[in-house]
């Protein structure tokens, strides 16, 4: 479900805006709400601002080709079918999962014709949309340029990829690129009391608990038309719809969790503790339960890196490397495919070995800092890249490590008060096992002997 309202699986000939604004009663509840005007756009705000490219569109004030980019359920093929009603054009409907370069050839054929006319009037302009179309091949991306060129149809096209990855640049560079937001839990709740309220969706025939609108908002994850298509389902032979109503229909029992209260906490507070403990088994079943529940992957991958640091360190240093490339995901993917990349990243952390050595070490560094021992940096390591700085002595008896064929000289570097305190201690787990004994050398270096280290 790629798209707010889906077009057809097999689209017909093309059909007029109208028809796609009136759909029939017996057609989804979906398809029954989606926005007839402007105003009814719930959401995409940043978008739909006054003087906005996108509301000059809508409003049948512009006349540019769209790349509409975003999740699903997020309203872009309601968009499409606004900006042609506001054209007053036709709308022809492809999808990149069925189409090729002969049926776009034979689309952009019968809009030249349209645009052309009869002879007895103004031709009628064409607005194609394309659904999924980062899945279409560079050949068939480059077949519509020349009609995109010329205006023979107003492209709008919906991607839930990045387009700077999955469109053509002399395509990208013919479009107006719009970017889609997932909807919020409020954007939700108000599609859906629309919809029980609305003569087009169920007309108030039902009433709906707020539990059960609760959790239809949780199984959304910000897709309108999958909290729409729960709904249908879950008032389809009840007058009341209430949370056991809603679990039955959609087979997917409420998870107990407040992404505000107690149970958040509790959660997240289990999660963490369970990768820190090692127990991966228990570590996947928190972060199930956080995304059954519709928590902000983003905020999850915020916890794994955090905690790939505090708990893993340099006992393992790709483990923050993994986090990072999660939250990667997280934003150039999205959900629900994120989902395997917080997992992966999870039981990487779960399994990894563990040392607090990073937490120590900055603790400790700072508890110094903030006791007041921080005076003057040693003479030979001040800047020296200005007039008169030899004279005040700075630099002067600098050692340049890469003089030495180790790489490392024997050098004071921290102020005088710290002179051979210890800060990052390693452990005997993981790498910090050979690192450990790396620091120690290197220490004896750096000091000259080895040093007794003081007390702090």
């Amino acid at each position: 479900m790629e798209g707010l309202f889906d077009p057809p699986e097999t689209p017909g000939p093309a059909t007029g805006a109208e028809g796609l604004i009136a759909p029939p009663p017996t057609a989804p509840l979906a398809v029954r709400m989606r926005p007839q005007t402007l105003d009814e756009i719930v959401g995409q705000q940043h978008l739909l601002g006054e003087g906005s490219p996108l509301r000059r569109l809508i409003n049948g004030q512009g006349a540019a080709s769209v790349l509409l980019y975003g999740p699903p359920g997020t309203g872009k093929t309601t968009m499409a079918s606004l900006i042609a009603r506001a054209t007053g054009g036709r709308f022809e409907a492809l999808s990149a999962l069925s189409a090729g370069v002969k049926e776009v050839r034979a689309v952009i054929d019968v809009a030249r014709r349209r645009l052309i006319g009869d002879g007895k009037g103004p031709g009628q302009q064409t607005v194609l949309f394309i659904d999924e179309v980062h899945r279409f091949s560079k050949t068939q991306q480059d077949a519509l340029l020349d009609a995109v060129e010329n205006r023979i149809v107003l492209l709008v096209a919906a991607t839930t990829e990045n387009p700077s990855f999955s469109v053509v640049a002399p395509l990208l560079s013919r479009s107006l690129v719009l970017q889609l937001r997932s909807l919020t839990d409020d954007d939700i709740r108000e599609v859906l009391k629309r919809a029980v309220a609305d003569p087009r969706g169920l007309d108030g025939r039902v009433q709906v608990t707020e539990a059960a609108y609760d959790h239809l908002v949780a199984v959304a994850g910000g897709d309108a038309r999958r909290a729409l298509t729960a709904l249908e389902a879950s008032a389809d032979s009840t007058e009341i719809v209430d949370l056991a109503d809603v679990e039955t229909a959609i087979d997917r029992a409420a998870v107990r969790y407040d992404r505000d209260g107690d149970q958040h906490y509790d959660v997240t507070s289990a999660f963490i503790k369970s990768i820190r403990g090692s127990d991966v088994d228990a570590a996947v079943h928190y972060l199930a339960r956080m995304i059954a529940a519709g928590e902000d992957p983003r905020f999850i991958a915020r916890r794994l890196m955090i905690h790939a640091s505090e708990d893993i360190g340099m006992a393992d240093p790709t483990a923050l490397q993994t986090a990072v490339a999660a939250a990667h995901v997280v934003n150039m993917v999205g959900m629900p495919e994120a989902r395997l990349a917080l997992t992966q990243a999870t039981i990487h952390l779960a399994t990894a070995p563990k040392s607090a050595g990073v937490v120590k070490a900055i603790g400790a560094a700072l508890a110094d800092v903030e006791a007041g021992k921080a005076r003057a940096v040693p003479p030979h390591l001040r800047d020296s890249h200005y007039a008169g700085a030899k004279k005040l002595g700075n630099g002067v008896a600098y050692r340049y490590p890469h003089d030495h064929p180790d790489g490392v000289v024997a050098q004071q570097y921290p102020p005088d008060e710290l002179v051979g305190v210890d800060y990052y201690e390693p452990t005997d787990h993981g790498l910090e096992r050979e690192i450990g004994s790396r620091v120690a050398r290197l220490r004896s270096i750096v000091r000259g002997a080895v040093t007794r280290r003081r007390s702090r």
